[in-house]
């Protein structure tokens, strides 16, 4: 990675915002601060506005295009996706119930506001009401897509196909590129409210589980998908390797597409198939992406001595894995699909989203090489499950994606 590309990276501006805004808090007036609170309550606000609408304009076009393509092995594909992505969630629940009793069991519990909290305020504050709520923006969603599916709306499906190229522009050239500024403004308040030291120091634990986890993830989804192949779980794990590392320094699915298959290709898999599963399960298959997310929200939902049941714990993980499939593909493009659902189901206020945001931006290529090598699993799958069936498809609108 060439040192421009180091610099312009969504990773590196984000690291360098939590550590000006450390810095920065032990001596910046208050009157100052108080510009980056008012942008953050801003910002915070447009957020709250715009996601129903991401929502919807992202996951209309995802299921109305499930009526397109290569029938029903699409289906089947975006379905073993998504099972692989939900037990990924269920998975780190379990997991977060398990261990964070004792892992963050000497960190003071973190109130639910206290982040956002103290002297602090802004100079003034606009109300942005959405357009409607996360729910009902799901909701629409799906009776819209599925309708359009059914109809084979020709020119309903390419609106809806534009509309998400228009709100992905939004998130690319408005939302992302003012991230950094806004996790400055959310690290220099908590270093000025007094609770900084210890949010940092309980989320690195978190933030090296997760890494961990994303191994474990890989090795269990070869351990299941190997066997079906009759290939050895960790010479195909071993084949992988080129598009995991790959991922790993690009930070994104789609560019790394051409090594997937070629690594794909190497355990056997159809180059029929493979040229199918692989661009499609780069945008609906996001394994790694699911679990940093889910342990980070339980981990938030644990320090800040809230109250979670198992049975809204679950129906975050179900509706998280819908909204990741539409996923925009751009850095942090997941966690941002999650800010409405953290914010509805969790309670998430505006800092613990912020930490969210920042905790998974900062392990964001380990997820997408979870995400990618895990793919590879999936399409040994298919290739069992179709034989031979897709050799005659030609999914040529799932290639160019």
């Amino acid at each position: 990675m060439s040192g421009n590309r180091i610099f312009n990276s969504l990773l590196f501006k984000i690291i360098v915002g939590i550590i000006l805004g450390c810095l920065c808090s032990l001596f910046f007036p208050e009157w100052l601060a108080r510009v980056f609170v008012t942008f953050n309550g801003l910002f915070s606000g447009f957020l709250g506005f715009f996601v129903p609408v991401l929502i919807f304009g992202l996951i209309t076009p995802a299921i109305a295009s499930l009526g397109q393509g290569a029938g029903k092995w699409l289906g089947v594909t975006a379905g073993v996706a998504y099972l692989s992505t939900i037990i990924s969630g269920a998975a780190a629940y379990l997991l977060s119930q398990a261990l964070y009793p004792t892992l963050l069991a000497t960190s003071d519990l973190m109130e639910a506001g206290d982040i956002d909290k103290a002297a602090l305020s802004p100079y003034f504050s606009v109300e942005m009401p959405a357009p409607f709520e996360v729910m009902p923006a799901l909701l629409l969603a799906f009776t819209v897509g599925i309708a359009m599916a059914t109809l084979g709306t020709k020119t309903l499906t390419q609106a809806s196909v534009e509309l998400r190229d228009v709100i992905m522009k939004v998130v690319e050239a408005f939302i992302i590129p003012l991230l950094p500024i806004y996790i400055f403004g959310v690290f220099l308040s908590m270093g000025m409210n007094g609770v900084l030291l210890e949010t940092v120091s309980q989320f690195a634990k978190v933030l090296v589980l997760a890494i961990v986890m994303t191994w474990v993830v890989l090795l269990v989804q070869y351990l299941i998908a190997a066997p079906l192949s009759g290939r050895n779980p960790f010479v195909a794990l071993k084949n992988m390797l080129p598009a995991y590392f790959t991922a790993l320094g690009t930070s994104s699915s789609a560019a790394t597409i051409p090594v997937t298959l070629k690594s794909t290709k190497r355990n056997g898999v159809s180059d029929s198939v493979a040229d199918f599963v692989i661009p499609l399960c780069a945008t609906i298959h996001l394994s790694g992406s699911m679990m940093k997310i889910s342990l980070f929200a339980f981990a938030v939902v644990f320090m800040s001595g809230s109250e979670v049941s198992a049975g809204t714990a679950i129906g975050f993980i179900l509706l998280l894995g819908i909204m990741m499939v539409a996923a925009p593909g751009v850095p942090g493009g997941a966690i941002m699909a999650a800010v409405g659902l953290l914010q509805s189901n969790l309670g998430f206020d505006e800092g613990q989203v912020a930490i969210m945001i920042a905790a998974y931006i900062a392990i964001d290529s380990f997820g997408t090489a979870c995400n990618v090598t895990g793919d590879g699993a999936i399409a040994m799958v298919v290739n069992k499950l179709a034989k031979g069936d897709l050799q005659a498809e030609k999914p040529a609108e799932l290639a160019q994606n």
